[in-house]
């Protein structure tokens, strides 16, 4: 109907578990909130997260830390990125990547999107040629992976170290392959809006011995990190600690109890999500002049969000739809806007970096449109939202 209206909230997620608020409220009983505070022979909170989070991704080692961000920063440093470096990421990403790169005194070098939303292997095969660059920062923006099988055969023949940006993608697989277990390290958030919620916060995954011990030191281990238990052999720790920075980032116990009680759920939510995501997709299909993204069959995504591309259309109509939807109370957002918009930004917004033309890669970039489906949305809901979206596009045709 032309006078539905959708009165849901886009920023409303489900509220902490009761079982999490409990271990929540322990920990604030204890005043240890300090990962190192903790008494003799007991494993804290954050201990138990990385330990837990290891197993559930397939990890050697996690380590919890303050933000995903952070997450991404430590993992450069960890790899041995250093001042000067060009660094290869994703055109399509969010902010925090090329800030990651830049705050440690990297070059970000611009990887082409194509309109599967995902990194331009082409492009980067050529990137790697031109640039010399060794470390790719792969974005899994969205929750859209590449075929992380002609990824790594391109970047291991390269020589490239591979850090996976897995902020939209925990709980996703390759073909089976848990996201994140493809690069040498890997980096997911749990701020307000991604998988799991401690408000802020980030896990740093790896399999490699020294990377594990020098993100542990710099995220301000001090000499603790003997109170980790999903770590190297402390033998590892010698060789690196008198070397590596301490860049304090670590997580408290608070969150990670928060988070524990959610990690065991995560299955679960991810069911959840990809429901109400394939009813918003069937609702869009066949609409003229939107082109909805096609999921690979060995992407086993998570549908948190859902993007769609109105390709080749001029600005003002763009524009027309996203107010027009959200009159009716559906929030668009618009990754194609020429000024940055609240999280939206492109890759020309980032202006510390080298300006790279990227012309292919524009064409989509500014044809996506981008919706959260918080799991506060009943199925009725996502259906009431594609309705409105269909309608809104026909309008402005």
């Amino acid at each position: 109907m032309s006078d539905e209206v959708f009165r849901g909230n886009f920023t409303q997620q489900e509220p902490i578990p009761e079982e999490a608020i409990e271990a929540a409220v322990a920990v604030m009983r204890s005043g240890r909130l300090h990962r190192y505070n903790v008494l003799p022979d007991e494993v804290g909170e954050v201990a138990q997260l990385e330990a837990e989070f290891a197993a559930c991704t397939g990890a050697k080692y996690a380590l919890a830390v303050a933000s995903g961000g952070y997450a991404l920063g430590c993992a450069l440093r960890a790899v041995g990125v250093a001042a000067g470096d060009a660094v290869l990421t994703n055109a399509f990403t969010l902010a925090p990547v090329p800030g990651a790169i830049a705050s440690v005194g990297a070059r970000p070098v611009f990887v082409g999107v194509t309109e599967g939303l995902v990194i331009d292997l082409d492009d980067l095969q050529v990137k790697i040629s031109e640039t010399g660059a060794r470390v790719l920062m792969l974005s899994h923006m969205r929750g859209h992976i590449v075929d992380m099988d002609a990824l790594m055969y391109i970047c291991n023949g390269a020589g490239v170290t591979v850090i996976e940006d897995c902020a939209h993608t925990m709980g996703a697989t390759w073909d089976g392959v848990a996201s994140g277990r493809h690069g040498t390290v890997a980096c997911y958030s749990t701020q307000t809006y991604k998988h799991i919620n401690s408000g802020e916060g980030g896990v740093l995954t790896t399999d490699d011995d020294a990377v594990a011990a020098r993100a542990i030191m710099l995220s301000g281990s001090y000499m603790l990190y003997g109170a980790h238990t999903a770590r190297p052999p402390v033998e590892v720790f010698e060789k690196v600690k008198y070397d590596t920075p301490n860049i304090s980032g670590r997580m408290d116990h608070l969150r990670a109890a928060i988070l524990r009680v959610q990690l065991r759920g995560l299955a679960d939510q991810v069911d959840n999500w990809n429901a109400r995501y394939r009813v918003v997709e069937e609702g869009l299909r066949d609409v003229a002049g939107l082109t909805l993204i096609e999921r690979p069959q060995q992407e086993g995504f998570v549908g948190s969000s859902i993007q769609f591309l109105l390709l080749d259309w001029e600005d003002a109509h763009i524009e027309a739809v996203v107010a027009r939807c959200k009159a009716r109370g559906v929030e668009l957002k618009w990754f194609g806007a020429p000024e940055p918009v609240a999280f939206t930004s492109r890759y020309d917004s980032w202006r510390y970096a080298d300006p790279q033309p990227l012309p292919d890669s524009d064409r989509v970039l500014r044809a996506i449109v981008d919706m959260r489906l918080p799991l506060t949305f009943s199925l009725a809901d996502c259906a009431l939202v594609a309705r409105i979206i269909r309608a809104e596009i026909a309008a402005c045709m």
